[in-house]
């Protein structure tokens, strides 16, 4: 008899371009495949859990005796975005893409947001995080302006200097723009990009915080809560199904973190899910194109997942997946259209 399922979410940690990855120019992306090439890599758990069994994977090498079972899945959602993908894990399938806007917002819906803050903007572009803070700091700082940008992805970002907007006015100010993104301006998330220091040395803080959207109709976490189990999320898994479905919520600084909470929570006893996602693979080293951070960073959750698998119990599953894939050894910076290891 199953008690409790964890499910971990590495996020973008695709492997192997989705058939329809020419839709999305993605074509030879592999994301799994890129860090294999790092000296870093090291994930001898996964491996025997046979993610290098998986057909296709085009890297690694097959064990004779994997002890998990494994497979690869194709998301069926329009989209290769992290609300896509985790709310098909979740049973909700998006026919339609979320809107993106690779021209900025229209100044009609920026007008509307701009009143209901009582604060000006700038920028409002598809921007690299770490890029917009080196360009447009140092003009926020001095003006207030708040900095409003968006990626390939269905994302209106604001980032503020924390001693010149403090998180829970950034924050409102998120609420606000949620509250107002709808119907044709309906993003996936508005999501808090906080940071602190001084130019040219700005530093993302471990305050974002994303704003979704509804899930448009129950999930498989809902169906969970209706049948008595718990259900308790690690990361942003709260973030990304806006608290709906969620008894009890776990805010994480890195990956590192995300684990050591996994590990604390697995000590408990409780009947239900822990559902875990774990950013840092894609933010920190998949959109920056950092191959050995990226396979650095399997190697340290591996190590990780190594205690977990020693300390679970007999009536356990574990279940270790990904959303979308994010490749860094190709051009783009954005996420990829692969398949994802299961």
């Amino acid at each position: 008899m199953i008690k409790r399922v964890f499910l971990i979410v590495m996020d973008s940690f695709g492997c192997g371009e989705a058939p329809d990855a020419y839709k999305f120019n993605d074509e030879g992306s592999n994301t799994l495949r890129a860090c294999t090439t790092s000296k870093f890599f090291n994930a001898p758990n996964l491996t025997k859990l046979g993610i290098f069994n998986i057909d296709g994977v085009g890297c690694g090498k097959k064990i004779d005796q994997p002890i998990g079972s494994y497979c690869k899945m194709q998301e069926v959602s329009c989209g290769k975005d992290t609300t896509t993908g985790h709310w098909e894990m979740a049973g909700i399938v998006s026919t339609k893409p979320m809107p993106t806007f690779p021209n900025g917002f229209p100044k009609e819906i920026m007008d509307k947001i701009v009143k209901a803050w009582g604060r000006d903007y700038m920028v409002n572009k598809v921007y690299s995080g770490t890029d917009l803070l080196l360009d447009h700091g140092q003009e926020h700082v001095k003006t207030g302006k708040l900095m409003v940008y968006t990626s390939a992805d269905s994302v209106f970002q604001i980032a503020a200097h924390e001693d010149v907007v403090p998180l829970d006015e950034l924050y409102r100010y998120c609420k606000i723009a949620r509250e107002l993104l709808c119907g044709e301006y309906a993003v996936g998330r508005v999501i808090a990009r906080p940071f602190v220091g001084t130019y040219p040395n700005y530093v993302r803080t471990p305050h974002r915080h994303d704003f979704s959207l509804l899930p448009p109709k129950p999930t498989m976490l809902n169906a969970l809560q209706n049948a008595g189990k718990k259900v308790i999320s690690v990361g942003k898994i709260a973030d990304i199904f806006a608290n709906y479905g969620i008894d009890e919520g776990h805010l994480i600084t890195d990956n590192n973190n995300g684990m050591d909470v996994t590990l604390e929570i697995q000590k408990q006893d409780f009947t239900g899910l822990c559902f875990v996602n774990l950013v840092d693979f894609d933010a920190k080293y998949g959109h920056r194109n950092n191959i050995d951070g990226y396979a650095n960073a399997v190697t340290e959750f591996d190590k990780k997942l190594g205690l977990f698998m020693e300390n679970m119990r007999d009536d356990d599953v574990l279940i270790v997946t990904a959303d979308h894939g994010c490749d860094p050894s190709t051009e783009s910076t954005d996420h990829s259209r692969e398949y994802v290891p299961m």
